[in-house]
């Protein structure tokens, strides 16, 4: 892997050895109001995914899932805090809520439900493990550096699921694949570490449909109720576009995350510059604009006003120009897609959009260090990934243990 800070050695080091070495605190969009009809909820949790949280709330409140908004996805593994927002009615039955794993902090009013990307950024506070002694000096010069240049705007291997097969799942769905894709989602064997799972895989690839189910793991709804559609009789198809759309969704997401890392690592060594033909993004409002001279806009890239950008692909998205845009076409090409392949059913279009390849580091620091560990705070912008910063910090794959 090329590295933005590659002159600068990395630190090594672990992370996630528990929840709390890894707290991420969402930044909001915009203050609640104090009235209306939707009642926010700022929730702390530890050792749960986002969408399982959401499935307990939906259960506890007798609330439909897509009645519970929220803003981002958060990790599983991880000490986290984040506002869900329900209909204001369910104020009454907070009391008698219970959560594992999960609190409520607080509660607010406000005039709408909160939808996704409503938030401006995230605050995170990292503790790193297993280091030598005094690479506190090194870690503060990496981050000065991310801090002047911009972190690499990577999605990493956590947007790929737990298997790693969740953009592979996508293409699948967008080539109508779905035998393959009913084989991807349940697993393979080989990869599985989990014994209820291993069981379950292994017996759907021996086509014994009720034992994969009976063995399956109480917490994979998705894979369990794919499975008991086509014991009724559904085709694979009819099977998997019964699957909830925000799931499948993910899947798109995952593959338009993995063609946007690939056109990233092409240009890593020079993420602020700008080339003819690039679609640039500006910082302060989100907006981007065709990028015809280069050098007439560099200076506004050198500052960090602007960035070159690649796309997520989708049937609406604007492709760039020149070299950048001829990269974009041939890694489309090359997997026999076209931009009219993400509409591929009703409710699963994707329309894509342009994504800057930096983002800003804001507020780093070391906030203590010793002998062997060190944490670290920073913040950056919604949407993008602390596992970027730890990457060029620690210079290796930053797998949790």
């Amino acid at each position: 892997m090329t590295f933005v800070t590659a002159d600068l050695p990395g630190i090594g080091g672990s992370y996630k050895e528990t929840p709390a070495d890894f707290e991420v605190e969402e930044i909001p969009l915009y203050p609640c109001c104090g009235s209306g009809e939707h009642l926010y909820l700022w929730i702390e949790k530890s050792g749960i995914s986002t969408s399982e949280l959401i499935n307990r709330l939906a259960r506890g409140l007798h609330l439909k899932e897509n009645d519970i908004g929220y803003a981002g996805l958060k990790d599983s593994r991880a000490l986290t805090r984040q506002w869900f927002s329900v209909p204001a009615a369910k104020q009454s039955q907070l009391g008698h809520l219970h959560l594992d794993n999960a609190r409520v902090l607080d509660t607010q009013r406000h005039t709408n439900k909160l939808r996704l990307g409503h938030l401006a950024g995230n605050r995170f506070s990292i503790c790193l493990r297993q280091l030598g002694p005094g690479v506190a000096p090194q870690a503060e010069a990496i981050l000065a550096e991310l801090h002047r240049c911009g972190v690499p705007n990577r999605f990493g291997e956590q947007r790929y699921g737990i298997l790693g097969n969740s953009a592979v799942l996508g293409h699948l769905l967008l080539t109508g694949n779905y035998e393959e894709f009913c084989r991807e989602l349940i697993g393979d064997p080989q990869k599985i570490n989990h014994p209820g799972w291993k069981k379950a895989a292994l017996a759907y690839r021996q086509q014994q449909l009720e034992p994969a189910i009976k063995a399956l793991p109480g917490a994979m709804r998705l894979e369990q109720r794919l499975l008991r559609d086509l014991v009724q009789g559904k085709t694979q198809e009819q099977a998997v576009h019964r699957l909830p759309k925000q799931r499948l969704r993910l899947f798109l997401s995952a593959l338009q995350s993995r063609y946007f890392d690939q056109l990233l690592n092409t240009r890593i060594a020079a993420l602020g510059e700008l080339k003819d033909g690039d679609i640039a993004y500006k910082h302060a409002n989100g907006a981007c604009f065709l990028v015809e001279t280069a050098d007439l806009e560099q200076p506004r890239a050198d500052s960090f006003e602007i960035s070159p950008t690649a796309p997520l692909f989708g049937h609406k998205v604007m492709l760039a120009a020149g070299e950048p845009g001829a990269a974009e076409t041939e890694l489309l090409e090359s997997t026999s897609l076209t931009l009219s392949s993400w509409k591929p059913a009703s409710g699963l279009a994707m329309p894509g959009e342009r994504r800057p390849l930096r983002v800003p580091l804001e507020l780093p620091k070391i906030v203590s260090a010793t002998n062997d560990s060190l944490t670290l705070e920073f913040t950056l912008p919604k949407g993008s990934y602390a596992t970027s910063v730890l990457t060029e910090l620690m210079k290796t794959s930053p797998a949790s243990p």
